[in-house]
């Protein structure tokens, strides 16, 4: 995975995260927005997980050959 995209993607989640709290806070509906930005910190953390995942692997095969 390209590393530009990967940045590309979480920036793109939190400018819809942000639009998306926005638009729930000034309806009344803070809960739903709490709840949306939750989600939307958890599919961020998944997308860095993986990234993590392969930054190990690739120091396992770098060091033990």
């Amino acid at each position: 995975m390209n590393d530009i995209s990967v940045l590309l993607k979480i920036g793109g989640a939190g400018i819809i995260l942000l639009v998306l709290d926005k638009v729930l806070t000034s309806s009344g509906k803070g809960e739903i927005a709490a709840i949306t930005n939750i989600a939307g910190v958890v599919i961020i953390l998944l997308m860095i997980v993986s990234i993590i995942g392969d930054l190990f692997s690739t120091l396992k095969t770098m060091f033990i050959m």
